[in-house]
């Protein structure tokens, strides 16, 4: 048919539909290309270059590099496997993500993406430990940006899926964090139950439902029995290894 795209991923032959990209494509073949800014329902952002692949030599985000026909893709490489190793430790060492004692432990993508990688000890990097304070205003919802990684997730969520502006980025750099439209988080129209700040939106610790707090017990959270991307590779098994 001349509208399947046909391109290969590490060796494997991928078929895609016009105007899908990379990523939308190996999800689909169960080929897992690791991702924390990219969330099934948003529209792709391609900020925490986790997807990183090479396309025909050359680096690119595999959320939004549309698929071409004949393009060679290489996803799993240990080239690529320390690129990614080196962002999810900078991702640790810029926050305070102390995982044992987070509400989010056992289905936190960051801390999952870190064992599917083989990060024990994210020791590469100085800490940069930055001090920054909670927003428990809310009577619902609480905001620990200690624990942001900048993915922009509940930004694009809020106003794309909700049609609100209860998230943006502030600051620069380093600085860069994310902040509310108000002076706080009682001061915006945030409600417990907009998408934003639905569970699975942020991919860490940020954004957690008050009295919801560790409501998953240890052996039955998200990432307790199952690696992380699993549900996708778990696509190519149903169909006996076969494109």
């Amino acid at each position: 048919m001349s509208d399947v795209i046909i391109f290969k991923i590490d060796g494997v032959e991928v078929s895609a539909k016009p105007g899908q990209t990379i990523m939308n494509a190996a999800d689909e073949a169960g080929i897992y290309i690791p991702r924390l800014c990219d969330v099934e329902g948003l529209e792709p952002q391609g900020s925490c270059r986790v997807c990183t692949v090479k396309v025909n030599g050359r680096t690119a985000a595999a959320c939004t590099q549309p698929a071409a026909p004949g393009m060679v893709v290489e996803n799993d490489t240990l080239e690529i496997r320390n690129c990614r190793r080196d962002i999810v430790r900078m991702l640790f060492h810029e926050g305070n993500h102390l995982c044992p004692c987070c509400e989010a432990s056992g289905r936190c993508e960051l801390q999952a993406l870190g064992y599917r990688l083989g990060i024990l000890q994210p020791d590469k990097y100085p800490y940069l430990q930055p001090v920054r304070p909670v927003d428990a205003s809310h009577p619902d919802i609480m905001l620990d940006t200690n624990r942001c990684i900048r993915c922009g997730r509940c930004i694009r969520a809020s106003r794309h899926l909700d049609h609100k502006n209860v998230f943006g980025y502030i600051g620069r750099g380093i600085y860069k964090q994310v902040g509310v439209n108000g002076k706080n988080l009682a001061q915006t129209d945030v409600h417990v139950d907009d998408h934003a700040v639905a569970p699975g939106i942020c991919p860490v610790g940020c954004i957690i439902q008050k009295r919801r707090g560790f409501y998953d017990p240890v052996g039955q959270r998200k990432f307790d029995v199952n690696p992380i991307g699993t549900e996708i590779e778990k696509h190519l098994k149903d169909a006996g290894g076969k494109k």
